[in-house]
């Protein structure tokens, strides 16, 4: 990982709090975007490298699980929150993710002193210090964190909601596009769950 350490001499205690912040499922068809915030201090960020903690999406479902267990059990908190399909219908996908993030940091129960934001959008009305990393689950590791853990409670939800709509193999596909889903959509057309401002939701017969 090529970690970006530039904000860290920002500090000068070792013990300070930092929280990372991720969302997924943004590009996805099917299901709420979800966020999650993990908090750490600055000693333990060296901990999430020595795991193996990089970006989930480089990462194997079985090994995300192993890595989201390990986090949870040694960070100084975590968070997930979510925006749903209505809100995303309402307010479009980038502020339902900004939401999202907004919720999972507004659940914490410590202050981290700042908040590294995956992407270049700032999360709305934050109290806390804020700072963007343009590609941050490639670049740091805490924000790495937050994505394994916001990506296996995802996954979880959808695997449960697989079983009332078992049409659109989403215990595959995780509500993304593909090919069996889209064919699916033609066939079925869309669930109350379908994110029916994408285009592809968007099945004429």
């Amino acid at each position: 990982m090529d970690f970006d350490a530039s904000w860290l001499y920002t500090f000068s205690s070792s013990e300070t709090l930092v929280a990372g912040v991720d969302e997924v499922g943004r590009g996805c068809l099917f299901g709420p975007v979800v966020a999650a915030a993990v908090v750490v201090p600055l000693s333990a960020i060296s901990r999430l490298i020595e795991i193996g903690v990089k970006d989930s999406k480089q990462l194997s479902a079985k090994r995300r699980l192993e890595l989201s267990q390990q986090i949870k059990e040694f960070v100084s908190a975590y968070q997930v929150g979510y925006a749903s399909v209505r809100e995303i219908e309402r307010l479009n996908i980038l502020h339902a993710s900004l939401l999202a993030m907004k919720r999972s940091v507004d659940r914490l129960k410590v202050q981290p002193a700042i908040c590294l934001v995956d992407g270049k959008q700032a999360i709305p009305n934050l109290t806390i210090v804020q700072k963007n990393i343009i590609k941050g689950d490639e670049r740091s590791p805490v924000i790495a964190a937050a994505s394994i853990v916001a990506k296996v409670w995802r996954d979880e939800l959808i695997v449960r909601l697989a079983r009332k709509y078992p049409e659109y193999d989403l215990a595959s596909n995780k509500g993304y596009g593909t090919a069996k889903h889209l064919l699916a959509l033609q066939q079925y057309g869309a669930s109350r769950q379908h994110r029916m401002s994408f285009a592809s939701c968007q099945v004429s017969f």
